[in-house]
């Protein structure tokens, strides 16, 4: 079965007991990357984007008897993923005992050494100032630039309106706009 298996037959293979693991597998070929990615630009690191989804994989092999189809399971996965961004930063800023703009210096400095940017200084600047934004504004703005989200989506993600993930892009657009004009 190829990557296009649907998300139905995913969680029908799910409920069965003998098909299990194979739904599981079929799940992380479908959509590991994807979440892998959410996760590196938010966090920058690769060895903490990889544990990161690693943890968020084992949250979804526990969780996933409990899915109620009431959501996309991509969005479901994605709000996994996005809470457990939003833990580890904290979780980052706090052991470090640091202010979020040294957190925002460090996750720069490592952008810098950063392999999977290597070349790209458009990219690379593009990074720097999305590392200015707090992190609720870069999670939007990597949302809907990136991941090419519609706000209803990101809405059900997030659990914020409409209207305030409209403001909150904006802001983003805006002071990135500004960075970029800034350190030209």
């Amino acid at each position: 079965m190829s990557a296009s298996v649907s998300d139905t037959e995913i969680l029908a293979k799910f409920q069965d007991e003998r098909t299990r693991n194979e739904a599981f597998n079929l799940l992380l070929k479908k959509y590991q990357q994807k979440i892998y990615w959410h996760v590196r630009r938010m966090v920058i690191d690769h060895d903490d984007a990889d544990d990161l989804v690693q943890d968020i994989f084992i949250k979804v092999w526990k969780n996933l008897p409990g899915f109620r189809n009431d959501a996309q399971l991509y969005t479901w996965m994605y709000r996994i993923a996005t809470n457990e961004c939003i833990t580890f930063l904290n979780k980052k800023k706090q052991k470090n005992n640091i202010p979020l703009d040294d957190v925002s210096y460090e996750l720069a400095e490592s952008l810098a050494d950063s392999t999977y940017l290597s070349g790209d200084k458009v990219q690379l600047k593009l990074q720097q100032a999305l590392l200015t934004l707090p992190d609720k504004q870069r999670l939007v703005f990597n949302m809907k630039y990136y991941d090419d989200l519609k706000y209803e989506e990101m809405s059900e993600i997030l659990g914020t309106s409409v209207g305030a993930l409209k403001a909150s892009f904006h802001l983003a657009v805006k002071k990135i706009e500004a960075y970029l004009t800034s350190n030209d």
